[in-house]
């Protein structure tokens, strides 16, 4: 049977049957990289600070007894932590739902996700799963945090467990580990501790503490001068110093009639203190950096604006979604697992993390303006943007505006204008001062129907963000409306 060939000259040729075996292998491998010698060894963790002292992980646990380090891993797990969590059925059949937040339910959710939310501090966090059967299913009676210096990854980059019987580590058993990596990568399966980040801050803290000490002892108390007479002998000198050493402890001393003593307060060196203070809150301020992205929320800041605060906390938001979609995923996995062992069903239910009050009221009143104005937002969106599941809500049609009419029956002719007139006249008028109504009037003269004229503003206005411009519509429809009024009123 002759096979096809792809003539690549003249001369050569491949048969389709080498192309796809060239497609379909993985050729940029460890064993044939130049930079790597398989030696039957687990992989070395390429963590910098650890390849420099030469020691295993269990370095970095040290550094969560600092108190900075502390409070900013407490600050950190405690936005997720503080969420809700829920079993979406999604297209899931509903008997495997209810299984599945059964199983759930009965394991300690919130030390489970603490111990989750140690892969972003180590980088990587293994998570032993025990089975047991549960009326007629297998399902994870206990999922258990294990410590990270126990566990390597091989060449192929799959996990491995170093026990006393195999140093060097041996294959896991499917289904048995949950792995979570934090970075991860080919390159480094051992993920990007943001405990590496702070070894050195904290370990040059410490040394300022060090000398800060020894600065406070040797400057801050008075210096005790003893005087003797020229020529008197040594052993009499170290006994005066003797006694002058027990008097900074008991304020007390006897001394000879023909010596003197002198209390001489430092002065001129206060200041330098000060060099130590610096040194340690730079540290903390770059443990701040590492773990929560910002400083503002950890440390008092002497200025600062409302603006400035609110973009920090939006930065230590986003590293919270980041830590809320690694539990997430890693639930997923544990969900499938329990799908694998127990139902045939390819549509698998959802874990998902929420906290009270997350719809954005901003979000949902701009996207209310921009509904009134023609705007339709489709499914999937609010899907996003509000994170509902697919069958708790359906977009229906967008309901008719009900038509003001301010005609002059409104108000019959020959009646004087009563409250509600003259405070619609004076909200007019200071509407009309604003800035941008001889834009909105030059518009409206151009355009023939409302929807010509919203896709003009957006048009003009597209600069602007989201919230902005669905405020400017809000105003320029508030114009628009009074003015309607105003007109109405005075016809």
């Amino acid at each position: 049977m002759s096979m096809k060939r792809l003539w690549l000259n003249e001369r050569e040729y491949i048969t389709f049957n080498e192309k796809l075996d060239t497609l379909t292998k993985e050729l940029a491998t460890r064993r044939r990289a130049i930079d790597f010698y398989a030696l039957g060894m687990y992989l070395p963790n390429p963590d910098p600070v650890l390849k420099r002292l030469g020691k295993d992980i269990a370095v970095y646990k040290e550094l969560l007894v600092d108190s900075h380090v502390g409070a900013c891993e407490k600050s950190r797990k405690s936005g997720v932590k503080s969420m809700n969590w829920s079993i979406d059925r999604g297209k899931a059949r509903s008997r495997v739902a209810k299984v599945i937040e059964e199983a759930f339910s009965n394991l300690d959710m919130e030390q489970l996700i603490g111990e989750i939310l140690n892969a972003p501090f180590f980088g990587y966090q293994v998570l032993e799963v025990i089975w047991g059967k549960v009326g007629n299913y297998v399902l994870p009676t206990r999922v258990i945090g294990k410590p990270q210096n126990w566990f390597a990854f091989d060449e192929n980059n799959e996990l491995l467990l170093r026990t006393k019987d195999n140093y060097m580590g041996a294959p896991v058993a499917d289904r048995k580990f949950l792995v979570v990596q934090y970075e991860g990568s080919y390159d480094n399966p051992y993920g990007t501790p943001e405990l590496s980040r702070c070894f050195w801050p904290v370990t040059f803290k410490k040394g300022g503490f060090k000398f800060w000490v020894i600065f406070t002892e040797k400057y801050g108390m008075p210096f005790i001068v003893g005087k003797h007479p020229r020529g008197t002998p040594k052993d009499e000198t170290d006994k005066l110093a003797a006694m002058l050493e027990a008097m900074v402890q008991d304020a007390i001393a006897v001394i000879p009639d023909d010596s003197s003593v002198e209390i001489m307060e430092p002065t001129g060196k206060g200041a330098s203190a000060d060099i130590y203070e610096r040194l340690v809150n730079a540290g903390d301020e770059q443990v701040s950096k590492a773990i929560l992205g910002q400083t503002l929320t950890t440390q008092a800041q002497p200025t600062g604006t409302q603006a400035l605060g609110t973009v920090h906390f939006k930065v230590r938001d986003d590293i919270v979604v980041s830590d809320k979609k690694l539990v997430e995923s890693a639930f997923k996995k544990l969900i499938r697992w329990i799908c694998e062992l127990n139902f045939m069903d390819s549509e698998r239910p959802i874990f998902s993390l929420w906290a009270e009050g997350d719809v954005d009221k901003v979000l949902a009143e701009r996207d209310e303006i921009l509904s009134r104005t023609g705007v339709q937002f489709k499914k999937v969106y609010y899907q996003r943007a509000y994170g509902l599941s697919d069958d708790e809500f359906e977009v229906g049609a967008p309901q008719p505006q009900q038509p003001q009419n301010f005609n002059a029956t409104e108000r019959p002719p020959g009646r004087e204008k009563d409250a509600v007139d003259l405070f619609t006249e004076k909200l007019l008028n200071e509407a009309t001062q604003d800035e941008f109504v001889d834009e909105i009037k030059r518009l409206l003269a151009e355009v023939e129907t409302l929807e010509e004229f919203r896709d003009r503003l957006v048009e003009r206005y597209k600069d602007l963000d989201a919230t902005a411009l669905g405020e400017l519509i809000a105003r320029a429809l508030t114009v628009a409306n009074l003015a309607g009024r105003f007109e109405a009123m005075n016809a």
